[in-house]
């Protein structure tokens, strides 16, 4: 399931919006806007802009809500994690050359489009289907594949996983593996690099898990460094929206749309550069993982590169 790929539309800021209940936006310094709701005035204007079409409801109703009691409502719940008490394409459209040259600038590791890894929500344990909610930490959970591009903004999201699945199950059957496998042509498309969770492919490059050259352990230490990233991302992700970090009350099939729309969320304050104002979530140890230990057809690319690079 990738996230929605949003074309931002070009919009022109608005003056703030009351919502109904006698809470005026004007009241809230900018500070209290993003300690509420995650995102300064500005940026929620815009997406009230950006949804409006969407949410704007066909009624006359007194009772309707409006497009921002709709948006404060979910992004109050995004923000807090509290039940309602409070009331992207694989790459994008960046050019995937500045992506590169993004990553490189980092830990001097060539060719890298994107960064790939797990991480775990964690919901209710379900009435149905229990035991395959239930991870190797023994709580029930959603397994999150996402991939970042050099800048931390989410490129692809698969967010339908129950949190027994391995993660290297769930990339070999999502939309972006079978992509690369149809696509990709050589390093001139660029590689993933992942963790020794996951099988190296020509596209997907993990670490060697027994170097025993120099340049391969050169080749790690670069390949950590810049990996590293996805893990970050995951931290201000959770940091923001704090239901991700909290024990999610709903079933399921609706935990992934509120994951999903986090995910959106996220590309949008990354976007807009919305800085966080706390510091971003301290992710608990993750789940462990087994080091894949099946064919692996990258083998080759990943020694070229050490030797090449490295």
């Amino acid at each position: 399931m990738a996230a929605p790929v949003f074309n931002i539309p070009n919009v022109k800021v608005r003056k703030p919006r009351v919502f109904r209940g006698g809470n005026n936006l004007t009241n809230l310094t900018e500070r209290e806007m993003r300690e509420r709701y995650r995102f300064g005035r500005e940026t929620c204007d815009f997406l009230v802009d950006l949804l409006g079409k969407n949410l704007q409801r066909g009624t006359m109703k007194k009772t309707a809500l409006t497009v921002e009691e709709q948006l404060s409502i979910a992004l109050r719940f995004y923000a807090s994690g509290a039940f309602l008490q409070v009331i992207g394409d694989t790459l994008g459209k960046a050019d995937i050359d500045e992506v590169k040259l993004g990553f490189h600038e980092q830990a001097n590791f060539p060719h890298v489009v994107g960064c790939i890894d797990c991480t775990h929500v964690r919901i209710q344990r379900p009435t149905e289907d229990e035991p395959a909610f239930v991870n190797r930490k023994n709580f029930a959970s959603i397994n999150v594949q996402a991939v970042c591009n050099h800048e931390g903004k989410f490129t692809q999201i698969t967010a339908d996983w129950p949190g027994s699945v391995h993660d290297s199950h769930i990339f070999k059957t999502s939309s972006i593996c079978k992509h690369l496998e149809d696509n990709h042509k050589g390093l001139v498309d660029g590689v993933l690099l992942g963790d020794s969770g996951y099988m190296c492919r020509p596209f997907l490059l993990t670490p060697y898990n027994n170097p025993q050259e120099p340049h391969q352990e050169r080749f790690n230490g670069s390949h950590v460094s810049t990996r590293s990233l996805i893990e970050r991302t995951f931290g201000v992700w959770k940091g923001r929206f704090h239901v991700l970090h909290s024990e999610i009350r709903m079933k399921p099939d609706k935990v992934c749309r509120v994951i999903g729309a986090c995910a959106v969320l996220h590309n949008i304050a990354v976007l807009r550069k919305d800085p966080l104002d706390e510091t971003p979530c301290n992710n608990p140890p993750p789940v462990p993982v087994n080091a894949y230990n099946g064919p692996q057809d990258g083998k080759s690319v990943r020694d070229y590169i050490a030797r090449s690079f490295f």
